[in-house]
């Protein structure tokens, strides 16, 4: 029995719709952003970074988005390429872009202030520069997505399949600076992907625990959670 530490809507999503894909068995403890739950001491002792998501397991405790992801898919022997298999390199690669580039920009759109305060010009300034390059950074995945490589956008739905679509749902719904910069319809192949997935039954179960709708990827909505709040 796993426990995942999650906030609705946030980067836990993807772990937990890797967690539903595996069949893992798990139970869910949410982490009430609306009380900064996040920043205190509880939670720092899982992870003394303060972000989400962190997973309690057998074997201690993860954090980390992409660290959780690999560790899930190697422990349960997913569809992701095993160590020395082939294709596994290229795996890495395309996590760790997503994990280091893709996800990192858009952390700088949802938390503006974190990087240059809360003077607007410099948010707008920000904003405009980092979306951007991140239209460039889904380009190069969309590109990416249409190599027919197995472990993305192929056959069977991976780690790397469920961060990318977790990230194209947030592109369309949050930013303070607005979100006319993104289109999910505007990535073809990735577009497709996300149509895919939430198809799945993994997504649909995820959807309905986090209150994301039908079509949690290809056209996302605000999320209605149950319990907590995505910010």
């Amino acid at each position: 029995m796993y426990r995942l530490h999650y906030a609705p809507d946030n980067a836990s999503l993807a772990v937990r719709l890797l967690l539903e894909s595996l069949g893992c068995a798990y139970e869910t403890r949410l982490v009430d952003r609306a009380v900064r739950a996040h920043e205190g001491a509880a939670y720092r002792a899982l992870n003394p970074a303060g972000k989400i998501p962190a997973l309690e397991t057998p074997r201690g405790v993860i954090f980390e988005t992409a660290a959780i992801l690999l560790w899930l898919e190697e422990t349960h022997a997913g569809n992701a390429p095993a160590p020395g298999a082939p294709g596994r390199g290229d795996f890495l690669k395309w996590l760790f872009f997503t994990a280091n580039t893709l996800h990192a920009d858009l952390r700088l759109v949802f938390y503006p202030q974190d990087s240059v305060g809360e003077d607007g010009a410099l948010q707008a300034n920000l904003h405009a520069h980092v979306t951007k390059r991140l239209c460039r950074h889904y380009t190069i995945l969309d590109e990416a997505a249409g190599a027919g490589h197995a472990f993305f956008n192929g056959p069977g739905p991976t780690a790397l399949d469920f961060y990318i679509a977790s990230c194209m749902r947030w592109s369309a719904l949050y930013g303070p600076g607005g979100t006319d910069w993104f289109s999910p319809g505007a990535f073809p192949n990735l577009h497709r992907l996300a149509l895919r997935l939430e198809a799945l039954p993994a997504a649909q179960s995820a959807a309905a625990a986090e209150g994301l709708g039908p079509t949690p990827f290809s056209a996302p909505q605000p999320c209605d959670p149950p319990e907590g709040s995505a910010v």
